[in-house]
């Protein structure tokens, strides 16, 4: 349930202005596919997945999870970005890691987002050969955080989302 929290945030606060409710379409083991309609028209369907495991435990994470985002009329296509339930510090840069392979994001409030289309692009393939993924952040407090979240499901989940948003 607390997926379904996180994805009616995604679309009230990421996105446009929703004209309905968002709408699972599927789950994938560990990734949820949702669509909303905007109230300009366009369609938005993500993948959604919380983290498997976050540190420090002491600290107070709220909703946080990560998706991958397409827009119907194409004004993005496969998106990823990061949301933490806390405010991000406005100088850091988050960190995505698969394996060996990191990608720096730029942080706005509370969603981090990585900078350059191609780079989009070669963090999702390798989602889509990895088996987990590791986000580091910072709060506005200063509080260094780090998320595991599992990878199981997203090749299929993207599939999902391309269908429902062509």
């Amino acid at each position: 349930m607390r997926l379904l929290a996180a994805a009616a945030a995604l679309s009230a606060s990421a996105f446009a202005t929703a004209a309905a409710e968002p709408q699972q379409v599927a789950t994938y083991s560990d990734w949820m596919v949702f669509t909303f309609d905007t109230d300009g028209g366009d369609r938005i369907c993500y993948a959604v997945t919380e983290p498997q495991d976050v540190s420090p435990t002491s600290a107070n994470h709220g909703d946080v999870f990560f998706s991958v985002a397409s827009w119907r009329s194409g004004s993005a296509s496969n998106q990823p970005s990061f949301m933490a339930g806390y405010q991000l510090q406005d100088s850091s840069e988050p960190m995505v890691r698969i394996g060996s392979d990191r990608w720096e994001m730029f942080s706005d409030e509370r969603e981090a987002f990585i900078e350059a289309p191609r780079q989009e692009q070669r963090l999702i393939d390798a989602m889509r050969r990895g088996r987990e993924m590791r986000v580091s952040a910072t709060s506005a407090r200063s509080t260094a955080t780090n998320y595991t979240f599992s990878l199981i499901g997203i090749s299929k989940a993207l599939e999902r989302v391309e269908e429902a948003c062509s």
